[in-house]
């Protein structure tokens, strides 16, 4: 059935795609929503994982993570610009507890963190000298999560400093919700790609869905 609806021109199947939840919402559903209004054949599971997704060993067609991520014998293709993770906190918080200077200072702080799934380890802060050298940083605090939306919220609310995607934070650093600290500290690095098995025959939905998703200019 899928073949003769290739042949005759009309995209079908489904296409499951894993990601974290910021690559989720802020990339691939406002990509992808219209795909589904003008391809009715055409069917999108969004898998949420915050662990490395083995697509040898798992149903999905294919993965987003940094650029900088993606295994080497997988095939990569952009799908957003480039990004950096920022330090926030809200502005009460700062008056309470001082500003860290350098990220070391985060030790002092409290801290809201993000347990790893693949792992069950807390994601260690990392950052990155004027040398360009790596300064990875394990912080602790009372609130721990495994999403990145409740990090946020829990910083707005004033309970310790958060390391969240620049770009999911721009909103309440525009409205002085929160504040950002270190930002010395944090480079951009490689924004989000796709990425899927170079053996793999794209269908014709999965075809329509790099279409969508191929960062433009």
């Amino acid at each position: 059935m899928h073949a003769l609806n290739d042949s005759q021109g009309a995209p079908s199947g489904t296409v499951r795609i894993v990601g974290v939840e910021y690559a989720i919402e802020s990339l691939l559903w406002p990509k992808l929503s219209p795909v589904l209004k003008d391809h009715p054949d055409v069917k999108i599971e969004f898998v949420m994982d915050y662990g490395y997704t083995d697509l040898a060993e798992s149903p999905c067609d294919a993965g987003v993570r940094y650029g900088d991520q993606v295994s080497e014998w997988m095939i990569a293709m952009r799908i957003g610009p480039d990004e950096r993770t920022v330090c926030v906190g809200a502005p009460a918080y700062f008056d309470t507890a001082g500003t860290p200077e350098m990220p070391q200072d985060l030790t002092r702080h409290q801290c809201i963190n993000l347990r790893l799934s693949n792992h069950g380890a807390l994601y260690a802060w990392e950052f990155e000298d004027r040398d360009g050298n790596e300064i990875r940083v394990k912080v602790q605090g009372q609130a721990i999560f495994n999403t990145i939306n409740p990090v946020l919220r829990a910083a707005k609310d004033g309970h310790g400093l958060a390391l969240v995607p620049e770009r999911l934070a721009q909103e309440h650093l525009d409205s002085g919700a929160l504040r950002l600290c270190l930002g010395d500290y944090s480079p951009y690095f490689p924004g989000f790609h796709l990425y899927y098995p170079s053996r793999q025959r794209p269908s014709s939905a999965f075809g329509v869905v790099l279409d969508a998703l191929r960062e433009k200019g």
